[in-house]
């Protein structure tokens, strides 16, 4: 199924699709695709992101003053694998040069549990003026500051706020580098790798091309391959008919 052009529905038609492809995303990966160890939860504006966000925790976590400290993350149900990503990177950058711009903030979530990922769809709400927008590049910068992998999907065009894309605006933030993405592929797919240096894995799209799998980091150099293109289409079967229509306007 080609991606969709969303900006032909109302903000709310496509805050409904990716509530729904948050839900599908977070169900592929904890039915086998993420180790024993390892979960995926939807929430609702965590850490500063939102509406929905998928957050991957582990279990490494502090009950009744215990502390239960999780084994290497060497395999999943089934023995799936934690793999190197299939892309090269697009570009690396020392996280020196941002820690030296930023405090950190630590970012917790509420059960006590480990956040090691995080996964994030762009929402026009993010896009809808320079404020929105600087928060969440700066969020999304404090989140690689304290090594936690990022997966974002961004499938609205650039637009004044963003010329270049928000990878663009992340990676300016973090590296101070510029990035110029090329005029005909408006969309953004952005896996960033966070250790001491981060890593960035970028997809560039247009409507109408088809989802690539993305890595989505547990550890460095050690990923997960999301299905985007199977969860996409089935959220997109959940859209009401009268929508589907607009999206599609051949479909009958």
């Amino acid at each position: 199924m080609p991606i969709h052009d969303w900006t032909r529905v109302e903000a709310g038609i496509f805050h409904a699709f990716h509530h729904d492809w948050i839900t599908e995303i977070a169900r592929a990966l904890n039915r086998g695709l993420l180790p024993a160890d390892y979960y995926a939860l939807p929430e609702q504006h965590a850490a500063g992101f939102g509406p929905d966000v998928l957050t991957l925790q582990d279990d490494d976590s502090t009950v009744n003053g215990t502390t239960n400290v999780a084994p290497p993350p060497a395999s999943g149900p089934g023995g799936v694998l934690l793999a190197a990503p299939k892309l090269p990177p697009s570009a690396e950058t020392d996280m020196a040069f941002y820690r030296r711009k930023q405090k950190v903030i630590a970012v917790r979530h509420v059960s006590g549990d480990r956040i090691v990922a995080m996964v994030e769809i762009v929402s026009p709400s993010n896009k809808a003026a320079r404020n929105p927008l600087r928060a969440f590049v700066a969020k999304a910068a404090q989140l690689l500051d304290q090594q936690i992998h990022l997966l974002i999907l961004d499938l609205l065009p650039r637009g004044r706020r963003d010329p270049d894309g928000i990878h663009g605006e992340i990676w300016q933030e973090i590296a101070g580098q510029e990035y110029t993405p090329p005029a005909d592929k408006p969309l953004t797919l952005a896996a960033y790798e966070s250790g001491l240096t981060v890593r960035a894995y970028v997809v560039l799209a247009a409507v109408g091309d088809v989802l690539t799998e993305m890595p989505l980091f547990l550890e460095p150099e050690q990923a997960v391959h999301v299905p985007l293109e199977a969860t996409y289409m089935a959220a997109f079967n959940e859209v009401p008919r009268r929508w589907r229509r607009v999206l599609e306007p051949s479909t009958a």
